[in-house]
């Protein structure tokens, strides 16, 4: 959690800090350099792109980047936006939980394309623990895959205007990388991420969420 938090943090200060903004394009996990500490920095910007300005929602260009991080909308059109980034994530974040690599011939045919071996068991809370890394060996705690496998399906929404800023992202990450999570008592659980179209019988289906900002934080994270 700790290696991703710092992985969007790095993308918090293209998108929302540097300006104009700049849109990675190639997020991935080879590009995330550790040190001894295991402090990630981003690395390896030449696909990197300024991001539209004004009105524009996006810029088109030649596609480019690597097979299985590439938002849809980006290898379809390439139309190229700050969400496209934030589905990049989902991918390498959706690797770091299930400790399986984005596309694995080694794997049998139905599981070597990750987002799709994983999109219809993110439809339903009870399959979630079979996404996890069987390295674990169920140690973890099962409220707090909830919540990430939660932020990992809203990076990877098919509509590149229904995935979350990249702000909302590291909050999320902040509290995954900071507190410890009880699955077993919800009363301990101060922090809930949730969105606007989110109830009690909804699970984390990837295509269900509406709202721009969608990652909404009970407590605040200081």
């Amino acid at each position: 959690m700790k290696i991703a938090q710092g992985a969007a943090k790095g993308l918090e200060y293209l998108h929302e800090v540097a300006n104009p903004s700049v849109i990675y394009r190639d997020f991935k996990a080879s590009n995330i350099l550790l040190d001894e500490d295991f402090n990630p920095k981003l690395s390896d910007f030449g696909l990197a792109k300024l991001g539209p300005t004004g009105e524009h929602s996006h810029v088109s260009t030649r596609v480019m980047g690597t097979y299985g991080y590439c938002a849809p909308e980006y290898a379809l059109t390439g139309q190229l936006s700050t969400k496209s980034d934030i589905y990049s994530f989902g991918v390498v974040f959706l690797e770091m939980i299930s400790g399986r690599r984005v596309v694995d011939h080694s794997k049998p045919t139905e599981e070597q394309n990750l987002v799709l071996w994983a999109q219809p068991l993110l439809k339903d809370k009870r399959k979630f623990t079979l996404i996890v890394d069987l390295l674990l060996e169920d140690d973890y705690p099962v409220n707090g895959l909830y919540q990430a496998l939660t932020v990992a399906a809203m990076c990877l929404q098919a509509e590149a205007t229904t995935r979350p800023l990249i702000s909302d992202v590291v909050s999320a990450m902040e509290f995954l990388a900071k507190k410890d999570v009880n699955g077993d008592d919800e009363e301990n659980d101060e922090h809930n991420f949730y969105s606007s179209t989110e109830d009690d019988d909804t699970d984390c289906n990837i295509g269900g969420y509406e709202s721009d900002s969608i990652l909404d934080c009970k407590k605040q994270v200081n």
